[in-house]
């Protein structure tokens, strides 16, 4: 039985970025409650996605979308009539140092950060209508220096920024805007430290809780920050990290 809390049948959703990982895992998660799932990614379709990657897209809708493109964020917004919850999950990262420089930095911080903005803006009017939910992902970058990644690190430190500041432009609206911060959690984008045995140890031994997350367990914390339950939380980024930041 579903908790009435929880239960999001009649609902909208639209996660960007849900193709794969923590966007897929919340997309599902909703889409359990009853909701009607539409997710974004990059590839032309969704058969041109493997499970194998973490790609799961049975039950959802899809849509093409490079996040990078403000115009494809404008006529995604054009095939909605109605939406209750939008979910930013979009991201990237670019190792070996890569993001230092201008041009990779600044295409690491249109994706994180100036994305989440133009998605926010052009979804407004539906989530106002609909007194919903935007929830942020951003990353606990946002709390901590990431030597070999400042594009990554200022885009996700921008994010819990905007987070609060829409958070409280937006609660007259009835739109609720949090966030979640989470930490190491295993997914296409971590393979360089999850696949790699000496870092995946050494990481492991320094959170508390024992265990690398799984994208799961922020789909269930997206379930939660969008629901009654969290009707008294706005404008934060929720720590979720095993508690290595402790």
């Amino acid at each position: 039985m579903i908790d009435p809390s929880l239960d999001y049948n009649g609902q909208t959703v639209c996660i960007i970025g849900g193709s794969s990982g923590i966007g897929n895992a919340t997309a599902h998660a909703f889409r359990n409650q009853g909701a009607d799932v539409h997710v974004t990614g990059t590839r032309a379709s969704e058969t041109d996605y493997d499970a194998a990657e973490g790609s799961d897209l049975v039950g959802l809708t899809y849509h093409q979308l490079d996040a990078a493109d403000d115009s494809a964020i404008i006529a995604l917004r054009q095939k909605f009539d109605r939406l209750d919850i939008l979910v930013c999950s979009q991201g990237m990262v670019m190792y070996k140092r890569a993001e230092f420089e201008p041009e990779n930095f600044a295409r690491v911080v249109q994706v994180n950060l100036n994305s989440l903005m133009t998605c926010a803006g052009e979804f407004h009017d539906l989530l106002k209508q609909a007194k919903g939910s935007l929830i942020i992902i951003s990353s606990t970058a946002a709390f901590h220096a990431t030597v070999g990644n400042p594009g990554y690190n200022a885009s996700k430190a921008g994010a819990a920024g905007l987070t609060r500041t829409l958070g409280k432009a937006w609660a007259p609206d009835g739109i609720r805007v949090n966030g979640i911060a989470p930490g190491l959690i295993a997914t296409k984008m971590t393979k360089v430290t999850t696949d790699n045995p000496q870092r995946r140890e050494a990481t492991v031994k320094s959170i508390p809780v024992g265990r690398i997350g799984d994208p799961d367990d922020m789909a269930g914390l997206a379930l939660f920050l969008a629901s009654p339950l969290a009707g008294y939380i706005v404008g934060q980024t929720i720590i979720a990290d095993g508690g290595l930041l402790l």
